[in-house]
């Protein structure tokens, strides 16, 4: 298997040969020096450090050794993370004249570290004043409030002109006049300031404040931060399995007997209209004063079965497994990315009680990642299988790395597990080539793209659309687009390299990240010009 022609370093690269070189030089040793230590030639060492060869396994745990560097500090999660945002800035319209290569945040970030996280903040904080700025300018055009209340002040101060031009210059006014006019003066003075309140209050912080990271990306960074793999709620589905008395499968009647027998919990199917409208999306209400679980009788069977298994969970454990894990981090600051990333972990740890890791990793080696097999062997959705194939990430027990989109019809991404090397957008939408965009147009079909960037970096997307459940007759159809990408270099492991021919350049798809920051000039897709040159 070939690969189609490489951009002098990749993200990956530039981070681990800069920071294994400004290591080295920040505690002076030779390079000679340090090759002989790890036992490879010093040029082989200097191509290593000027990002022109791979490395991994042995030799990187050496090279971290004898540096004193943790593997992680190389080429960790964050440190991806942290190129992926700072790649970002070269979309910025503002930045355009600056003419910046997005393949080059890797080299940056790799050698200042502290300025190109400075960046990536200060970028957000723009973003955050450009939206409040956006905010206000909107609400002076449009607002009704702001129309009457602007008009109003005027009147109070024309009104209050008019008594005081008079009482200035007219000097043989009556006293009862005179009265009169500052009477006039003094109480439309008073309205002025009422009304000036006004705007005020409704200027305040409340109003006005918009934030470049909402919850939802807050908790993608949570996500990310982790690898997407939390050791803590595998072992915790797998202390509930084992007092649940699940040996295979976890079959939908023995979670109700666990709820019933272990919680006094009692499982309801009803019609979905009498469930409320805290059941439209999820179709499920739990009520726990009457102890009773609530499920649609629209709702299909895996997602019955994964709702039974969430609350389940969520009662042996009482919570403690994610609320443990959401406290001790840093990234989630607001109470909304909180109660979103308990619900995230939620589903996490109901996945792994329906997919227990080692079972599912073994079935996925065995069927070479055929999502389909995975979904009738398991008794899950497709969607359900994707959120577990990206979890696979336990040291030593890994499978393929995985990235994770999902998109509504409008292109908005409503999920997403980003995999290094690949820019899913953070704002607005990626590149329309994309499969995850093609599956709308033969929903239910799978589509299997190989994707070309223009840095040379290719990759395999995997993408189905879905319908969601309507919950009554009459009700617009709810169609979403999931997808998997993985590196190409792991296509052959999976069923669906079968019959790609991955070193034939012309069976791969030229795409880019979005239209803002993609080289492809003469592409017939672009909906924006780019602000970079190829």
């Amino acid at each position: 298997m070939t690969r189609a022609a490489m951009s002098p370093a990749s993200p990956r690269r530039a981070l681990v040969g800069t920071q294994l070189r400004e290591r080295r030089r920040s505690l002076g040793v030779a390079q000679s020096a340090l090759a002989a230590r790890v036992g490879i030639s010093a040029s082989y060492l200097n191509l290593i450090e000027a990002n022109k060869r791979n490395i991994g396994g042995a030799l990187l745990k050496r090279l971290a050794g004898e540096l004193g560097l943790a593997i992680d500090e190389i080429d960790g999660a964050r440190q991806r993370r942290l190129v992926a945002d700072l790649a970002q800035l070269a979309g910025e319209p503002v930045l355009a004249e600056y003419r910046i290569d997005p393949a080059s945040a890797a080299e940056f970030a790799g050698v200042h570290a502290s300025w190109a996280s400075a960046l990536v903040g200060l970028h957000r904080a723009w973003i955050d004043r450009d939206q409040a700025v956006a905010a206000l300018s909107d609400r002076l055009s449009h607002d009704p409030f702001l129309g009457t209340a602007v008009h109003s002040m005027l009147s109070r101060l024309a009104a209050i002109r008019s008594s005081t031009e008079i009482l200035e210059m007219i000097d043989d006014l009556e006293p009862e006049q005179r009265r009169r006019f500052a009477s006039i003066a003094a109480s439309e003075s008073a309205r002025l300031s009422d009304v000036a309140q006004a705007l005020a209050a409704y200027f305040d912080k409340a109003h006005t404040e918009t934030r470049s990271v909402t919850p939802v990306e807050e908790v993608d960074d949570f996500l990310f931060d982790h690898d997407n793999h939390f050791p803590t709620l595998e072992q915790a589905a797998a202390d509930f399995r084992t007092t649940a008395g699940i040996r295979g499968e976890a079959d939908e009647t023995v979670l109700v007997d666990y709820l019933r027998r272990t919680h006094s919990v009692e499982v309801s199917v009803r019609p979905a209209g009498t469930l409320g409208p805290g059941a439209a999306r999820r179709h499920v209400v739990f009520d726990a004063e009457s102890r009773t679980l609530a499920i649609s009788d629209t709702a299909p069977r895996p997602t019955r079965r994964f709702e039974i298994a969430r609350l389940a969970t969520e009662l042996f454990h009482q919570g403690r497994s994610a609320a443990a894990l959401v406290d001790e981090s840093t990234l989630l600051t607001s109470e909304a990315a909180r109660r979103r990333a308990r619900g995230a972990l939620g589903a996490y740890l109901a996945g792994a009680v329906l997919m227990p890791y080692d079972a599912f990793l073994e079935a996925a080696l065995a069927a070479r990642y055929d999502f389909d097999y995975l979904v009738q062997h398991f008794g899950v959705s497709f969607e359900q299988v994707c959120h577990r194939l990206v979890t696979l990430r336990r040291p030593g027990a890994a499978g393929i790395r995985f990235g994770f989109m999902r998109v509504d019809p409008a292109g908005y991404v409503t999920k997403r597990m980003p995999l290094a090397l690949l820019p899913l957008p953070r704002h607005g939408n990626a590149c329309p080539l994309w499969a995850v965009y093609q599956a709308f147009q033969t929903p239910g079909v799978f589509v299997r793209q190989l994707a070309a960037f223009p840095s040379g970096e290719r990759f395999l997307f995997l993408a189905r659309t879905v319908e969601k459940q309507r919950p009554a007759f009459g009700l617009p159809r709810r169609f979403v687009s999931v997808m998997l990408a993985c590196d190409a270099l792991y296509a052959e492991q999976t069923i669906y390299g079968d019959g790609l021919d991955l070193g034939a350049p012309s069976l791969a798809v030229p795409v880019g990240a979005n239209c803002r920051v993609c080289t492809r000039r003469d592409c017939a897709y672009r909906e924006e010009d780019a602000i970079i040159d190829a």
